[in-house]
């Protein structure tokens, strides 16, 4: 069964991209902690992090620090966290979240409700950061 990210990156299901080149795809969570949490996956499809081979998870981590620099110029935040968990889709992630203060990278928080024009003004301002 095909996942939700790998439809995302077919463009069977619409994403605010913020980036992406021949291997990997950065995109907002549509249910965010803070305003620039963006998931930052591989193109292939793999379930777990580290079933990715060497050369793809570097790459991965490669391309979400680019992200993740950008993010931080243009988002109000202290620092950009990084979390894997893997449990919530069957396909590897890394999310990238704005912070303060440790406790906004919680999951267990609520999550923003934001505007279709919010969520394409951060997307824009990332990838114009790029």
């Amino acid at each position: 069964m095909t996942s939700i990210f790998s439809k995302i990156v077919k463009g069977e299901i619409p994403s605010y991209k913020v980036a992406e080149n021949d291997k990997y795809y950065a995109f907002l969570d549509i249910n965010p902690l803070m305003k620039g949490h963006t998931l930052v996956i591989p193109k292939k499809e793999t379930d777990y992090i580290f079933d990715i081979n060497d050369d793809e998870f570097q790459g991965l981590f490669l391309f979400a620090k680019k992200i993740a620099l950008a993010i931080d110029n243009v988002i109000d935040c202290k620092r950009v966290g990084i979390v894997v968990m893997g449990l919530e889709v069957p396909h590897a992630h890394i999310h990238l979240i704005p912070m303060n203060r440790e406790t906004d990278i919680s999951f267990s928080n609520p999550k923003l409700k934001l505007t279709n024009d919010e969520f394409c003004e951060i997307a824009e301002k990332i990838n114009n950061a790029l």
